[in-house]
This record gives C-alpha cells, sequence and structure tokens, in this order.
C-alpha cells in the first residue's frame, strides 16, 4: 500500500496506543451500556432490589429496523454537508501540513490544560464517504429485508444476522447526528482532521457481505480500501487511529491485512485462528463490542412481572450443531435433553424463533451460553436483556470490556471439560444458593440500568497514559519508530 512507502520523517507524531485505545474504549464503553441496557422506567423494582436509573426523557429507539426506518426517512435526506475537509488524492506534502497542524493543536491542548488528554472528550473525526459506501448499503438492507428467503449455507435469516452484527450504524447513526439529539455526551464529532483522537470508517461491511453478490462485494471492498488509505490521515500514522467496524467474522476478510494496524471493532477474537489470521487482531488494539440483542429488553414491569414465572431452571434455544468450538454443543444437548427442568430446542433465528427464544428466556432462571461456530454468540445478550443468568460455556471467550466489567457477578462460567462429564452443569446449578441466584439477578438488573462510572479505569490509566503523554512532550519530534505497531 502506498502508506507503506511514507518516508520515517512524515510519521513522526501519532499518538500513543495507549492514549488511543482508552479514548476508543470510552467512545465505544458509553455507547455499550447505554444501547444495551436502555429500560423505559426510570425505576427497577423487583423483590431483590430497588435499581435507580438516570436516563434522558426520552427513551431511544433500540429497534434496528425501526430505527433504520426513521433514520432513512427523517435524518438521511437532510444531513447537510459539512465543512469536511477530506480529500480525494493525496502527495506527500498534505501528510507533512496535516501533521504540523495536528502538532500545534496538541502543543495548544497540552499547555492550556494540566490534566490534558484526560479532562478532554473524546474527539471522532467522521469521514464522509460515498453513498455507495453508506446510505446506499443501508437502503439496500431496508429494500430486502423482508425476503426471509435469504438465508446463509447453514440456514440463517441474513438479515437477522445483519441486525446482531449492527454495531456499525448505532455508533455511525448517533455520531452524525445533531449535538441536541446524541446520546454519546463524553465524545464529540469534529470537522477538522487535525483536532481529532480517532477516524471512523464508515462503511457497513456486513450489509455489503451478506447483501452483495461476491464479486461485487469483493470490489467494493478494494474500493473503500483504496478511499481510505489515501487519505492524508491514514498516511500520517498508518491507521492506527482509524476505527474499522468489522463485527461479522467474515466481513472485509479480502482486505483485511492491508489495514491491519487499524482499530478493529469485532465480536471476540477467534484466538482459534479460524476467522482471523495470526497477527491481525489483538487486544493491544481492538474492541470487543457486544452483539446486538435478537429478542426485546426485559424492563422493570417485565422484570418484575417475570419473578414468579421462571420455574425453568435451564433454557437453551438454537441450533446444536456447529463448528470449531461449538462442536460442544452437540454434547450438551445430549446430556441435558430430557432433564428436569431444563428446556433445550433446537431453532434458528427468525421471527418464530425469536418469539421462542424470548419467552423461554424471560421464564426460566438460567440460559445456556456455550460457543458457537466463534467462541462468541448473541444468545449472551439474550439472556443479560432478559434477565436470565447466563451460563457461559466457551473456554476461548474475551468478553466485551471484562478488564472493567466483572462478569462473574451476573454469570456462570463452566469449562469445557466440566461441561460433558455426566450431570455436573445440573449438579453445579442446583448448588447455588437462592441467596446467591438473587444476588446474580440484582447485579444483572444494575448492570442493565446504570452507565457504567469509568473513573476507577480511568485513575488505573492515568499513571500510564500520562508516562505516555510526558515520552510525547519531551521528545514528540522523534521518528515514529516510538510509536511502532505492537502487532507488526
Amino acid at each position: 500500500m502506498r502508506a507503506k512507502q511514507m518516508p520515517s520523517s512524515i510519521l513522526t507524531r501519532s499518538k500513543s496506543p495507549v492514549i488511543l485505545l482508552f479514548a476508543v474504549t470510552i467512545l465505544a464503553l458509553s455507547f455499550f451500556f447505554f444501547f444495551l441496557f436502555s429500560p423505559s422506567s426510570t425505576t427497577t423494582t423487583t423483590a431483590a432490589v430497588a435499581v435507580p436509573y438516570r436516563y434522558p426523557s426520552v427513551r431511544p429507539e433500540t429497534s434496528f429496523v425501526a430505527s433504520l426506518e426513521h433514520f432513512l426517512a427523517h435524518k438521511a435526506p437532510k444531513i447537510p454537508a459539512s465543512s469536511d475537509d477530506t480529500v480525494g488524492s493525496v502527495i506527500d506534502h498534505d501528510v507533512r501540513r496535516l501533521d504540523e497542524r495536528k502538532f500545534v493543536k496538541e502543543m495548544e491542548w497540552l499547555r492550556g490544560d494540566p490534566y490534558y488528554p484526560m479532562s478532554m472528550p473524546v474527539r471522532v473525526y467522521v469521514y464522509e464517504m460515498p453513498s455507495k459506501f453508506t446510505y446506499d448499503l443501508l437502503w439496500l438492507f431496508w429494500n430486502t429485508y423482508r425476503e426471509t428467503s435469504n438465508l446463509t449455507s447453514n440456514g440463517s435469516p441474513v438479515h437477522r444476522l445483519i441486525e446482531q452484527h449492527s454495531i456499525d450504524y448505532w455508533l455511525w447513526a448517533d455520531l452524525i447526528a445533531p449535538e441536541s439529539e446524541r446520546l454519546l455526551k463524553n465524545v464529540v464529532r469534529v470537522v477538522k482532521q487535525e483536532e481529532a483522537d480517532l477516524f471512523y470508517v464508515p462503511f457497513f461491511t456486513t450489509i455489503s457481505f451478506f447483501l452483495l453478490e461476491k464479486q461485487q462485494c469483493k470490489a467494493l471492498y478494494r474500493e473503500a480500501l483504496k478511499w481510505v488509505t489515501d487519505q492524508p490521515a491514514w498516511k500520517r500514522s498508518e491507521g492506527r487511529d482509524h476505527i474499522f467496524p468489522i463485527h461479522h467474522p467474515w466481513s472485509f476478510k479480502s482486505v483485511r491485512r492491508y489495514v491491519k494496524n487499524a482499530i478493529w471493532l469485532l465480536p471476540d477474537m477467534d484466538s482459534t485462528g479460524n476467522w482471523y489470521k495470526p497477527g491481525q487482531v489483538s487486544l493491544e488494539k481492538d474492541l470487543i463490542l457486544p452483539y446486538v440483542p435478537n429478542v426485546d429488553l426485559c424492563d422493570a414491569k417485565c422484570l418484575l412481572e417475570s419473578e414468579s414465572k421462571r420455574t425453568a431452571l435451564l433454557f437453551f434455544r438454537g441450533r446444536l450443531k456447529r463448528n470449531a468450538g461449538g462442536k460442544i454443543r452437540a454434547k450438551i444437548g445430549a446430556e441435558l435433553t430430557g432433564a428436569k427442568d431444563v428446556v433445550i430446542e433446537e431453532g434458528t433465528a427468525g421471527e418464530g424463533g425469536k418469539a421462542a427464544a424470548q419467552k423461554g428466556m424471560r421464564r426460566s432462571i438460567f440460559c445456556l451460553s456455550p460457543a458457537g461456530d466463534t467462541p462468541s454468540s448473541a444468545r449472551l445478550f439474550d439472556a443479560i436483556v432478559s434477565g436470565c443468568i447466563p451460563v457461559i460455556i466457551s473456554d476461548e471467550l474475551e468478553l466485551p470490556f471484562e478488564g472493567i466489567l466483572d462478569y462473574r457477578k451476573m454469570a456462570v462460567f463452566i469449562s469445557s471439560t466440566d461441561a460433558v462429564q455426566p450431570g455436573w452443569i445440573l449438579r453445579y446449578l442446583t448448588s447455588i444458593s437462592s441467596t446467591q441466584i438473587r444476588e446474580m439477578r440484582r447485579n444483572l438488573a444494575e448492570m442493565a440500568g446504570k452507565l457504567v462510572n469509568i473513573k476507577l479505569h480511568t485513575r488505573r490509566s492515568q499513571r500510564v497514559v500520562k508516562e505516555s503523554r510526558s515520552v510525547c512532550t519531551c521528545d514528540c519530534r522523534r521518528s515514529n519508530s516510538t510509536h511502532s505497531n505492537p502487532i507488526n
């Protein structure tokens, strides 16, 4: 790629990977909690706990289809062209000029605020890409989503898969909304590249993968790659401060190797190597974001009403035959089928399957969440929003923000080795006391009702970030080798 040929003297002041990862974590973490958990009531009251919630007066829309309909009808045609400084063709001088402007701006912030960058919001520059990468793909989904006959090779509804990997839509729609309508108040959009901490690439890689013909999709991937890598900001950092939504493990696959320096938004790390090549993904630079739940949110009123209806001990509905780590599903299914107070159902993610899963989860204490074709599964987040304690059986799973959130307070983790032992799962679950169950369900309710306070995480990270900042301040004109990519 052309960025690889830029002289090292140009690539001089890319931000420390520590600061970049911290900034993108704030961006994604804020959105994760507001979207995934947004009950309509202001207070959750159950037999176990009363949890106060703080939300805007207007409840945000959490249905992808409903939100997209409103967006395309009322937002997309009316979004004015901003004073975006994206350029079409770049020469070395453009990169040097951006680097100088960015250096001046950062020194201005640093001298003016002793707590920079901690005291400032995350500043995101959103590329205004041609509509074939953005609006056209959203319209393609909208015009075809009722075609339920459109299935993957294993029978899963394509449009349902797109919905559960639609984190790219929710992030982008919020970032480009007028400031008065935005949910993420600690993240601001900037229109000058020198003011940005991060650069968001709004290309819908999952929609294009599933709804375009194979060769058409690959051609669009190549066009998007060239468009992005031709930008001066990309050339300046070789993509290290750029965010790419690659949330489905099949998306953007043919050109991923050219953007391996960028920050990827992923469903999991898949350390087995089945979906990502070695060196492409890393916890040092990438972020794991949740699936968008397939079922409706069980809000405060629902949680209260479902309390006495949870008569099943354990529930699972889904495909029992999967690949890779998901092969354990068939063994677990054979072991548990027919057991007392256990519901194991084979099913898909269509409308009928959604209704059955939602009903079953709201009537169960525990919900089984084994690995699928990848270590992660949307089922985990379906269980959380249903108030059903997840039972996670996936040895290679990396969870969203698990360095900040203690999932063990609201979920049960069982190793694959233990899970296949005859009777082990049921013995373990029945040994959990009613007091422990109430505590875990209270933690589920609390997690579903708050925006996480990341001040403790900020304090833990502050020393490292300050050290990185000091290095930059003292010798900010050094060669970019100081900020080498940790996965190269």
